[in-house]
């Protein structure tokens, strides 16, 4: 079995696994207490911030360990707006961040405070320029993830950070893809990270506050962690994370270089070898080990349980493949296929034969759902000059499917129409017209769903 799904969750690596046991016996107590096992494990707690703060590049005391890397956000998005509550309530986030920095927008929003949602371009990648109009007199914080989780596009984080510092206003990164690859560039104020990302345990993240930044934490007051993480500190993964940070970093320079040929060798070989797959993120500022593709008349669940039954763990982000039918944000804001999406995300030390193996297997298994998918014949009428697609009540891919089997029926510059009421449709009509060099006209209101104007170009 391939596990390619690293960007979830990285195996653990060898060095946590060791400093974790070694540590269960000697981190136990509490570190606040001054006989000898408190004494003992406050040196390892101490050791450990250490550790993580010259790999993050901060002092030790402007880190505290977290829960996990989405209360890092949670609480470092919480007590950078209260502590500028006084200038102001303004937020300003990418399209693209993790669901915990959208999640906390959205609660502040709901709070009566204001949110300005940065645009990315189709590679997924913001503009500095943006960011630096969005900023207000009253804007209270900005936040930019370093890369993306999904599709690896790495931001301009420098120059979005030059651009907060000189409007005074501080600059929140979510760190949690990129922290393991190195530094986050640029005079960012605060920083949110989560050690299963890296190959520590999960259950630990890390909130830096650089010194000056204004900062109120909420909830109740807790003296542990500058009281910016409630609990109990869990030392000995506390020791295992910070540990197996350093590790990855001592590896990663030889890591980037052999695991960015086998993401290029994938991003230039499935085109090749799978017909209609779009490519998506950037082609040159991404992270080293993820690739994400797109595939045309696919069900994006029913492939992942293909490659799961070939042996390959990936993830999507289709809208198939989420209880909630609708696909995801980051694909939604890049403006770029959805159906059929896979996220190849290797981890560390994988074998150049896995990943041919994978580009062996994905053409049988694409091959395999289109012709499980190929089977429904579009329900189709000629109406005002148009042929009309009735898709109601079908989900991806079946709408995109039923277009292009009836486009070639109507003659060159005649409308096809697609009466679709799946949130996908949206996406990936445009996407697809885009691909096959077909004129989107646009999108019309319709008693159930919406109609999708098609031309047909060629």
């Amino acid at each position: 079995m391939s596990y390619f799904d690293a960007a979830s969750a990285a195996p653990l690596h060898p060095v946590a696994r060791q400093a974790l046991q070694a540590s269960l016996d000697e981190g136990w107590a509490d570190p606040a207490r001054l006989y000898r096992e408190g004494r003992r494990a406050r040196l390892l707690l101490d050791a450990a911030r250490e550790a993580a703060a010259d790999a993050v590049g901060c002092r030790p005391d402007e880190l505290a360990f977290t829960s996990s890397g989405t209360r890092a956000v949670h609480s470092g998005i919480e007590g950078a707006l209260a502590g500028r509550r006084r200038i102001g309530s303004h937020l300003i986030v990418s399209a693209v961040e993790h669901s915990s920095v959208l999640h906390s927008a959205d609660v502040h929003e709901a709070a009566g405070g204001t949110v300005t949602q940065v645009p990315v371009d189709r590679a997924g990648m913001v503009s500095p320029s943006s960011y630096a109009t969005a900023l207000r007199p009253d804007t209270a914080l900005a936040c930019l993830q370093s890369a993306n989780h999904e599709v690896g596009t790495q931001q301009p984080v420098a120059a979005v950070a030059q651009a907060c510092r000189a409007a005074g206003v501080p600059l929140l990164v979510d760190a949690a893809q990129s922290l393991g690859w190195g530094r986050v560039e640029g005079d960012w104020s605060l920083l949110a990270a989560s050690a299963h990302k890296w190959g520590g345990p999960s259950g630990v993240g890390l909130l830096v506050v650089r010194k000056g930044v204004r900062f109120a934490p909420q909830g109740p007051v807790d003296e542990r962690e500058s009281g910016r993480a409630a609990g109990f500190e869990n030392i000995p993964a506390v020791v295992a994370a910070a540990a197996s940070l350093r590790a990855v970093r001592a590896e990663a320079a030889a890591e980037a270089v052999r695991l960015r040929e086998l993401t290029d060798r994938i991003r230039v070989r499935v085109p090749q070898l799978v017909p209609d797959v779009e490519v998506v993120g950037d082609a040159e500022r991404r992270l080293p080990g993820i690739v994400t593709f797109s595939c045309l008349y696919v069900d994006g669940e029913t492939l992942l349980h293909e490659l799961d039954r070939a042996g390959f763990s990936v993830s999507s982000g289709s809208s198939c493949t989420s209880s909630t039918l609708t696909p995801s944000h980051v694909l939604k804001a890049m403006g770029v296929l959805t159906e059929g999406n896979v996220r190849v995300s290797l981890p560390p030390d994988t074998p150049s034969e896995d990943v041919d193996r994978f580009l062996s297997v994905l053409p049988v298994a694409v091959s395999a759902v289109r012709e499980k998918l190929g089977a429904p014949t579009p329900a189709a009428t000629v109406r005002d000059d148009a042929l009309v697609v009735d898709a109601l009540g079908k989900r991806c891919p079946i709408p995109v499917i039923e277009l292009a089997k009836v486009i070639g029926d109507v003659p060159v510059g005649g409308l096809v129409r697609v009466l679709s009421d799946d949130e996908a449709a949206r996406l990936d009509i445009p996407a697809w017209c885009e691909m096959r060099g077909q004129e989107y006209v646009g999108e019309e209101p319709a008693d159930h769903g919406s109609v999708y104007v098609v031309r047909r170009v060629a």
